[in-house]
């Protein structure tokens, strides 16, 4: 046992991980419902931050028709301003082929798809129908995969829909076992409107596995909505899972689920797997600095608790 000011003291967990490698979400997640837009310059001073800190993967924008989302629109000169960040993986979202395109021209190496496990979000945020969705995504991954670019495949609603309500669980093992037959290296399961408890994420990890996802392939990716995201990112490490999606300073929600509040704050995340003795080469102090500098520039205080914690004990 160990501990610092400022640190949690360190009690060993039994059964987790040794090491947790956070999927950082803030620049593009995060940001992209803020009403007003964000200078590229200040996305791209927020991203290094991030990295400075420790993080070695940060989704940095995504290649959507800005109509779609506005906030990300500056995605052909925002990401030439990072991609030269030495030792850090930065991930695109590509919604299309025409996104695909437009990320290998600026040479992404990462990218990822966005897909429902539920037909009623599928309509909401892409217009069709799960099938069509999926049919749309498959010659994206393949021709990502021929490029030998990393692909993550993104699963939205995986646990609760704001209007079908709970989501059997073979509904979303069968999406999965499509995204990952396609070709996809990642999937991470999405709580998008925040309504998942510990025993339902056990219980759709297990029959994950009992379809033959291998749990090396997974990322979790939780809403705070109820306040379960530690709890339930505590579920999932407990059965293997070894990356966290995050959002620093707990920026983010979805544009399409109006009851989703902001994802889980990397800072939270971060004490909490310290605190087990789980690694992430995160520098907290440095990252929970980046995030009392973003809120600034936001001109609003960050809702995560750990940041608010530090930043009042200086």
């Amino acid at each position: 046992m160990t501990g610092t000011e400022g640190l949690p003291m360190t009690v060993h967990g039994r059964g987790l991980p040794d090491r947790v490698r956070i999927h950082e979400v803030g620049p593009r997640d995060g940001l992209q419902n803020e009403k007003s837009v964000v200078p590229t310059e200040i996305k791209a001073e927020f991203i290094r931050r991030l990295a400075a800190s420790g993080l070695t993967t940060v989704e940095a924008t995504s290649f959507v028709h800005p109509k779609w989302v506005p906030q990300l629109a500056d995605a052909e000169k925002l990401f030439p301003m990072v991609s030269s960040l030495a030792g850090v993986r930065l991930p695109v979202l590509v919604p299309n082929d025409r996104g695909l395109d437009r990320a290998l021209g600026l040479g992404a190496r990462e990218v990822a798809v966005f897909a429902s496990a539920t037909e009623s979000f599928a309509k909401a945020n892409l217009n069709r129908t799960v099938d069509e969705a999926l049919a749309m995504f498959e010659p994206v991954v393949t021709r990502a995969v021929e490029h030998g670019l990393r692909v993550r495949g993104y699963l939205s609603m995986c646990f609760g829909d704001p209007w079908e309500g709970p989501v059997p669980l073979a509904q979303v093992v069968r999406v999965c076992r499509r995204l990952v037959d396609m070709g996809c290296d990642e999937l991470s399961l999405g709580d998008t409107i925040g309504v998942a408890t510990p025993g339902h994420v056990a219980a759709l990890l297990t029959e994950l596995g009992g379809a033959g996802v291998p749990v090396d392939r997974l990322a979790v990716h939780f809403h705070d909505t109820y306040g379960q995201a530690l709890a339930n990112t505590l579920a999932a490490l407990q059965h293997g899972v070894g990356v966290v999606d995050s959002s620093a300073g707990g920026l983010g929600g979805c544009p399409y689920a109006k009851s989703a509040t902001g994802n889980l704050a990397t800072e939270d995340l971060v004490w909490m797997l310290h605190g087990l003795g789980i690694e992430t080469g995160v520098d907290l102090g440095r990252l929970t600095a980046t995030s009392v500098w973003m809120a600034e520039q936001l001109g609003r205080p960050s809702p995560s608790r750990t940041v608010r914690a530090l930043s009042h004990k200086e």
